[in-house]
């Protein structure tokens, strides 16, 4: 029942996959204190390269973009170098590994930069404290000017050029779950009245310009995005935000996107206004390679693609608690269960 996860699939005349299954980003929080990626985190990777493809943890594009403690970056070269021995240890297993670029936008705290402002699209705060560092409130953001705005899409491509430099086969853009590109994405964060809010045209106008950046400085072939259309994550919904969807995903179609990419922690999720699962909203509007998420089974996954709901599937904890997913997948033995312990370390 699940053969079909087991085909090789081509993104495109660069980028063949070995099997259809993804592993999904996951925050560990595990690098070092300059941000550097470590020795346990290259065998973490390697031990599963038997995914069709790793994605990459979330990673910094500079300093201000960070909102969690021990997330690696992708701006010095000491970086650059530590992602290099955990692209090199992937490779040697056989597999493919994207980087995924991050900014968290009003979710980032001045704590871990020594700095003293958030950048934002709009002084829209949100509620709650830092995960992981409880005594850590969120700020109320100051809003980005356009000349910080374009400087940020020359940090996403510069982002993306360090990342082939450290041996990533491509880079998935994080404009999902509530951070910097998805607050340009939603009324609830992006107030803005210039050419980067109001509209649906200008609401996607960031977006568009990092996937355009990016593409241009590392190939359309190696690019790739993940979106959140629901507001599920660090954000409120607005009714209003699926007129922004429906103008972007057929601009995203005309771009040939190594893949489009589903943010969502569980894909039966539904909203209403987007008639039902995000998903299935997005594969409606958008049929080149989707990536589906989301608290799917090997069997129910299969199923899925069998379905054309999308391409191909990620699978998140169920890699932290079983780096030979694939392989136990394959043969039909049972999976160890995802335990939140397991995240204090590399296994």
């Amino acid at each position: 029942m699940t053969d079909i996860l087991f085909q090789p699939y081509k993104l495109n005349d660069i980028i063949s996959l070995k099997n259809r299954v993804l592993m999904a980003p996951l925050t560990r929080c595990m690098a070092d204190d300059a941000l550097v990626p470590t020795d346990d985190m290259a065998a973490y990777y390697a031990r599963r390269a038997e995914a069709g493809l790793i994605i990459s943890e979330a990673t910094i594009i500079r300093p201000d973009g960070q909102g969690y403690p021990n997330t690696p970056g992708l701006f010095t070269p000491e970086q650059i170098n530590g992602w290099r021995k955990v692209t090199d240890a992937v490779h040697n297993n056989g597999g493919k590994i994207f980087a995924q670029l991050w900014h968290t936008g009003r979710t980032a705290h001045p704590y871990f930069y020594d700095g003293d402002t958030v950048i934002a699209p709009s002084a829209r705060g949100l509620e709650g404290t830092v995960p992981r560092m409880r005594e850590l409130s969120y700020q109320v953001p100051t809003p980005a000017t356009v000349e910080q705005i374009k400087q940020l899409v020359e940090d996403y491509a510069q982002a993306a050029a360090n990342a082939i430099d450290a041996g990533f086969d491509g880079v998935e853009i994080h404009g999902a779950n509530g951070y910097l590109i998805d607050q340009f994405l939603h009324y609830d964060s992006n107030t803005r009245t210039d050419q980067y809010g109001e509209t649906p045209e200008n609401m996607s106008r960031f977006a568009l310009e990092v996937v355009d950046a990016i593409a241009t400085r590392i190939g359309h072939e190696k690019t790739a995005l993940r979106l959140s259309p629901g507001a599920y994550f660090n954000m409120a919904a607005d009714v209003r935000d699926k007129a922004v969807f429906d103008y972007l995903l057929p601009e995203l179609e005309k771009r040939n996107l190594a893949f489009l990419h589903i943010g969502i922690f569980d894909d039966e999720m539904t909203f209403e206004h987007l008639g039902g699962r995000a998903s299935d909203y997005v594969r409606a509007r958008y049929q080149k390679t989707l990536v589906g998420v989301g608290g799917f089974t090997p069997q129910t996954g299969a199923t899925a693609i069998e379905s054309d709901r999308f391409d191909l599937l990620a699978i998140g904890r169920p890699f932290i608690a079983n780096p030979d997913y694939i392989a136990k997948v394959k043969n039909q033995q049972p999976l160890t269960e995802y335990s939140e312990e397991m995240l204090a370390s590399l296994i």
